[in-house]
């Protein structure tokens, strides 16, 4: 089995990292090139950048902040936020990104899916689902979780797969910041629905929550969390001890 991988996320809002709880109630937190030499001195296995408002200011995502995060660390960076265009693939790719997370852009365009694949491979291209329940179902939010499409998540992911999405990121907006753990009920629909891999965001309160993601959802393939790392509730490399005690497989340093 491949090993787990841990995550931390970086939400950067005007060249800062903040967090929130439920996509609202944003605060500072550090800076984003502090956090990710920190992260990788750490042991993270990878880190995603977002700028969080690009799409609801309907901008390119800044490029500065982002330039300097990618040539402070050693670790994949998969970046998101603003995606519109192949051209913002190329630019953020250019600037040191490994992966480009489309989301917005992707509800808008969904033909961006398939234009990016094909120029730069699926393992390039990470769809990047804000979800919340709505009634019975699911539901998949844009513009950084403002705004319900009213798309059914699972049918939404399940095309972007087919259109050439390498990996899936499934954001909870019913457990972000809460820290009351992960959302195990939809990551299990989501693995059961798709052959990519799948990357649990949203909900992480503690070192244990991890090993219960893995424990219930086996086949999720990483976990991303940011305020218990970005706050010192809990360390990577503690996280990481914890989790290889538990038989869950994953990279020591």
């Amino acid at each position: 089995m491949l090993a787990k991988r841990i995550i931390p996320c970086l939400d950067v809002k005007h060249g800062r990292v903040v967090k929130g709880t439920n996509f609202q109630g944003l605060q500072d937190v550090s800076s984003p090139v502090e956090l990710a030499r920190f992260y990788n001195e750490q042991g993270a296995d990878e880190l995603v950048f977002y700028d969080i408002i690009a799409s609801f200011e309907e901008r390119a995502l800044f490029t500065d902040a982002l330039t300097e995060v990618a040539s402070s660390v050693f670790i994949p960076l998969t970046v998101g936020g603003g995606i519109k265009s192949v051209d913002d693939f190329e630019r953020v790719l250019s600037c040191g990104a490994d992966k480009v997370s489309v989301n917005s852009g992707a509800l808008a365009n969904p033909d961006l899916i398939d234009e990016a694949a094909k120029r730069y491979g699926d393992q390039c291209v990470v769809l990047s689902a804000d979800i919340a329940r709505v009634g019975d179902g699911f539901h998949v939010f844009s513009t950084g979780g403002r705004t319900d499409t009213g798309r059914d998540a699972l049918q939404w992911i399940s095309e972007g797969v087919s259109r050439g999405a390498g990996e899936l990121v499934i954001n909870s907006i019913d457990t972000d910041g809460v820290k009351g753990g992960f959302d195990l009920e939809l990551l299990a629909l989501v693995c059961d629905l798709v052959n990519v891999p799948v990357v649990a965001s949203g909900g992480a309160g503690c070192a244990q929550d991890f090993v219960d993601l893995w424990e219930r959802v086996p086949e999720v393939s990483a976990g991303l969390a940011a305020s218990i790392f970005h706050f010192g509730e809990v360390s990577i490399s503690d996280l990481k001890r914890l989790l290889a005690s538990e038989g869950i497989p994953i990279r020591l340093i």
